[in-house]
């Protein structure tokens, strides 16, 4: 590995070492996911999921990367039903059959951990499972093409082409992102595109990869809290989230959990 540098395209190549600490930080994050399922219930609101998210990232003494992030005031983004992504937590209380995906990212040791995943409120209509399906299938997909060598169209083109066979369609307007010591950073991963385009992969890259797909049209808009992003033609939509590492004959879960996948009930 060629330690230290920084691509061209501005991408980071890590040390073998950092490894390591994005490892514990996923696994927080994943732990908080997993303890959250069982409060996910018809009458919970999702502000009280926050507030237990908030109360286990003070408890296992890490820190939560959102709250402050440009004036964002919560531990998590809880999206419900057409909600597309950054869902503010609040007073809505869950309906049987709500679905919805619970993003958590914490800092531990300078490390940051990033991951959703999707649940279901009581008993999820046939059409939404199906979307959860379809959704976390998408992501797997992409993951299975993370290799040295390959590009980061080869990721978009894996996750744009099973979710589309499905006849569902894939979000364009948000995407995963480079992380590591920072929130954010090169590339941006998009989950649509081009086999053999885009940046190729190179060992100890390190990134999220989230497709967002949609049962309707791919278009979202932002509504006035400008935060929340939703779908314009009010369709479901899921999501699912990894934080992976290139590694040097394929790619690292850094967030993985046995529960990742809903049970449908």
């Amino acid at each position: 590995m060629d330690e230290g540098r920084i691509t061209r395209e501005g991408i980071r190549i890590h040390l073998p070492e950092d490894f390591e600490g994005m490892r514990k930080a996923g696994r927080v994050a994943a732990r908080i996911l997993d303890e959250v399922g069982p409060l996910v219930q018809p009458g919970v609101t999702t502000g009280a999921l926050d507030d237990f998210i908030r109360t286990r990232i003070q408890e296992l003494g890490v820190t939560s990367a959102t709250i402050g992030y440009r004036g964002y005031q919560h531990a998590s983004c809880i999206s419900v039903n057409h909600v597309v992504c950054h869902g503010i937590p609040g007073e809505k209380i869950l309906q049987d059959g709500d679905i919805l995906n619970i993003d958590v990212t914490v800092i531990v040791e300078g490390w940051f951990g990033d991951t959703s995943r999707m649940y279901v409120a009581g008993r999820a209509p046939l059409k939404a499972q199906r979307l959860i399906q379809v959704t976390h299938d998408a992501l797997m997909k992409g993951i299975e093409a993370v290799r040295p060598g390959a590009t980061f169209g080869d990721i978009g083109h894996a996750i744009q082409t099973h979710a589309e066979s499905h006849r569902m369609s894939v979000v364009r307007d948000f995407c995963g992102h480079g992380i590591g010591k920072v929130f954010h950073a090169p590339p941006n991963v998009l989950h649509f595109g081009r086999p053999g385009k885009g940046p190729v992969l190179e060992e100890g890259m390190i990134f999220t990869i989230e497709p967002m797909i949609n049962l309707g049209r791919p278009e979202t808009k932002i509504l006035a809290d400008d935060w929340t992003a939703v779908t314009r033609d009010k369709s479901l939509s899921a999501q699912f989230e990894h934080s992976v590492g290139v590694t040097a004959d394929g790619c690292e879960i850094f967030t993985p959990s046995e529960k990742f996948f809903p049970e449908f009930g």
